[in-house]
């Protein structure tokens, strides 16, 4: 596991735009249909916009309808944590990088198999490398 990267609000500022900053570090949550990721259908894998970790990868991913890039699991369970989120007076569960603890999106249990998860993330959150996916965690 990578260590932890911490940096103050201002660092985070200068690295990365007003949009990833909004999602990433004060949890914000982009238009539906509006991010870049949504709709690709390109091979490869998403990393963290904020600190480049491996998060998910395009075999894991599917069209929701919703408008998010949705994924059935991470690329390797250990790339994310996963926390109760209680704001907007529901109960979810929001989804961070386990490296720099940026908001990534929320996961629901209304995806298809085989996991029945959707990660439901913001593109603004993810940074996307074209080319052959890295190796997998095999569905347990």
């Amino acid at each position: 596991m990578p260590d932890k990267i911490e940096k103050s609000d201002a660092e985070w500022r200068a690295q990365l735009s007003p949009e990833q900053f909004k999602v990433l570090r004060k949890q914000g949550t982009e238009r539906a249909f509006s991010g870049t990721w949504w709709d690709n259908h390109e091979t490869g894998e998403y990393r963290c916009a904020g600190c480049g970790q491996v998060l998910f990868r395009s075999d894991d991913k599917f069209d929701s309808g919703t408008g998010w890039p949705s994924f059935t699991r991470p690329a390797v369970s250990e790339s994310v944590e996963e926390r109760s989120d209680r704001k907007l007076f529901m109960k979810r569960t929001e989804v961070v990088c386990s490296r720099c603890e940026g908001h990534l999106g929320h996961v629901f249990p209304d995806g298809p198999q085989p996991t029945g998860k959707r990660y439901c993330m913001n593109s603004a959150a993810l940074d996307f490398q074209a080319g052959e996916a890295g190796p997998q965690e095999p569905t347990g």
